[in-house]
C-alpha cells in the first residue's frame, strides 16, 4: 500500500539520518580521506554498503519478490554520454559543496546552515533540469544519443554468452559482492573500525529495505508506485515542491525518506550534543558551495541519481547505466579532489 511505503520510507530515512551523522557516511569525504590522507576506512565502509546492497537487491529479484526491472536503472533505453556527463558534474559539484546531497541533508539536521543553501539549490536546479528551463536541452541530448542495447545489466550481458539467466545473476552477484568485501577487509585498520563496519552493513540493509518497501510491501496494482530505494536528487526536488504546494501534491516514498533523514539527524544531534548553528565564513566560500550544489542538481538529474541513488541503489541492480554514472561521479570527484579545484576547495572549507 502507498501509505505503508510512506511510513516505512520515513523509518528508513530516520535510520539513515542517525547512521549518517554518527559515522560520517559520505562518498566525497571517503574518497578525500583515501586519496589525500591515506585513510581508507570510510571508503571501505562504502564498499561494504554496496556489497550488502547488491546481495540484498539481487536476492529479492532472484526470489521474485521485487521486480527491479521496473526501476529507472534498468530501462531498455539510455544515453551513456548524458549519464556519464551528469555523473561528472555531480562528482565535481560534491567536492565544491564539500559533500553530496545526502550528506548535506544529514548536516542540515545538526544545524549546518550551509547545507540548507545546498539543499535548496540542489532541489531547484534538479527541477530545472528535469522539467524546467534546462529540460529541453537534456531531452534533446537524450534523443540524439540514447541507445537500446540487447542487455542493460551485467547479468543479462553474461547470459547472452550462453549462460542460464539465473546462474548469470548468481555468478555476477557473488563476484561483485565478494570483490567488494575483500577490498573492504583487506585493510587492517578497517577490520578494527567496528563503527564503520556497522555503518556499511546498516546502509546496505537500508537500500535493500527500500527495494522491499516499494517493490513488495507498498505494491498496489490500483495505486502503483515507482520501484526504487534510497536516492536523493529527485526526492529533494519533490520535497521542496511538497513544502510549497502540499495541497496539490501527494506524499511519496522519496519525500518520506528525505524527511526521515533530516529528522533522524536532528534528533541524534540534539541527544548527543552535536547540534550547533554553522554558516559561511566568506562570500567566496558561499559561491563555491552554491556552484557545487548547482552542479549536483543538474548532474544528478542528468545521471538519474547521486552518489547514493546511482552509487548504491543503482549499482545494486547491476545496471550498465549505473556503472557509467558511477564512473562519471568518481572521475568528477578525482578532478575535484586531486585536480585543478582541489586546493581552493580544501581552503574554502
Amino acid at each position: 500500500m502507498p501509505d505503508i511505503a510512506v511510513s516505512v520510507g520515513f523509518a528508513i530515512g530516520l535510520v539513515f539520518g542517525v547512521v549518517g551523522l554518527l559515522s560520517g557516511f559520505c562518498l566525497m569525504s571517503s574518497l578525500r580521506d583515501w586519496w589525500t590522507a591515506d585513510d581508507g576506512r570510510r571508503i571501505r565502509s562504502y564498499a561494504m554498503a554496496l556489497a550488502v546492497a547488491i546481495f540484498g537487491a539481487q536476492w529479492l529479484a532472484g526470489a521474485g519478490i521485487v521486480d527491479i526491472g521496473k526501476s529507472i536503472y534498468l530501462q531498455p533505453s539510455f544515453s551513456a554520454p548524458l549519464i556519464f556527463a551528469g555523473g561528472l558534474l555531480f562528482g565535481i559539484g560534491m567536492v565544491l559543496a564539500n559533500g553530496c546531497a545526502s550528506r548535506a541533508l544529514v548536516l542540515l539536521g545538526k544545524g549546518n546552515l550551509r547545507s540548507l543553501v545546498v539543499f535548496a539549490i540542489i532541489g531547484i536546479t534538479a527541477q530545472m533540469t528535469l522539467k524546467g528551463l534546462l529540460a529541453p536541452a537534456r531531452l534533446a541530448i537524450l534523443q540524439w544519443t540514447q541507445i537500446s542495447p540487447s542487455a542493460v545489466s551485467a547479468p543479462a550481458l553474461i547470459s547472452m554468452m550462453g549462460l542460464d539467466a539465473r546462474v548469470a545473476r548468481i555468478a555476477v552477484t557473488l563476484i561483485a559482492g565478494a570483490s567488494l568485501l575483500i577490498f573492504a577487509f583487506s585493510d587492517r585498520r578497517f577490520r578494527g573500525a567496528y563503527a564503520q563496519i556497522a555503518a556499511g552493513i546498516a546502509v546496505g540493509f537500508l537500500v535493500t529495505a527500500g527495494w522491499l518497501t516499494t517493490g513488495w510491501l507498498g505494491a498496489d496494482e490500483f495505486k502503483p508506485i515507482p520501484v526504487t530505494s534510497l536516492t536523493f536528487i529527485s526526492p529533494v526536488s519533490d520535497t521542496l515542491q511538497y513544502a510549497m504546494l502540499s495541497t496539490g501534491l501527494t506524499m511519496n516514498f522519496g519525500i518520506a525518506v528525505v524527511t526521515g533523514v533530516f529528522t533522524g539527524s536532528l534528533l541524534t544531534s540534539l541527544l548527543t550534543g552535536r547540534f550547533g548553528l554553522e554558516g559561511y565564513n566568506s562570500a567566496r566560500h558561499m559561491v563555491r558551495s552554491i556552484s557545487g550544489a548547482a552542479l549536483m542538481g543538474i548532474g544528478g538529474a542528468m545521471a538519474y541519481g547521486c552518489s547514493i541513488g546511482q552509487g548504491l541503489t543503482g549499482l545494486s541492480t547491476l545496471a550498465m547505466p549505473s556503472f557509467i554514472a558511477a564512473a562519471g561521479i568518481l572521475t568528477g570527484a578525482a578532478v575535484g579532489i586531486r585536480g585543478a579545484v582541489a586546493i581552493p576547495a580544501l581552503a574554502a572549507r
